[in-house]
């Protein structure tokens, strides 16, 4: 996916839950319901969060991402399907949701030069001048991502953090409901 020169690409990693706690039974599949199947073949759903930061200082950033990555970690051991994927074995008859050890969200770190107060201003724009701060969903013909994640900074003027998610395993309910948690 090429990405406009106005958003630098920093860092591209995965977040994974912390290691489970011994003898703590936690599934490592989840099947999907008739009502999820309904949404199998959706186009992912792209949300944006944008944060002003109170001040202008840029050394803010060197902070902000460990405690995010930390954070997001932490939220994660407590959404586990959402650090998983979407898998539909030849031998299974429908999809389902598999975790293992290991496994975790995609998370881009990007730095952007667009104009932050236009972007997260109430005014219309263009689709297209928000999909540089959209994450991908990495998707194959074995497996698909639950959901990808991206911090976009904006230096002196705050920070996006994007999500991009799988909706036959992650509806507007569940996605406020992390984003709330890891927040």
């Amino acid at each position: 996916m090429a990405r406009s020169q106005s958003v630098k690409i920093l860092e591209v990693c995965r977040v994974a839950p912390p290691p489970a706690v011994p003898n703590l039974a936690s599934p490592t599949s989840l099947p999907l319901t008739f009502f999820d199947l309904h949404w199998l073949r959706f186009p992912p759903v792209e949300r944006l969060f944008f944060y002003e930061f109170s001040s202008s200082n840029t050394p803010l950033f060197d902070s902000i991402i460990p405690k995010l990555k930390h954070s997001l970690s932490l939220t994660l051991q407590h959404y586990l399907p959402l650090a998983g994927n979407l898998v539909w074995p030849q031998d299974s008859h429908k999809p389902f949701i598999k975790y293992l050890d290991g496994d975790g969200v995609s998370l881009t770190i990007a730095e952007s030069n667009l104009d932050f107060y236009h972007l997260s201003s109430n005014e219309f724009r263009e689709a297209t001048e928000c999909h540089p701060l959209i994450p991908h969903l990495e998707v194959s013909h074995e497996k698909a991502a639950v959901v990808a994640l991206q911090i976009t900074l904006f230096p002196n003027s705050g920070f996006c953090i994007a999500i991009t998610s799988h909706h036959a395993v992650m509806d507007g309910k569940t996605s406020t409901s992390f984003m709330k948690s890891w927040a």
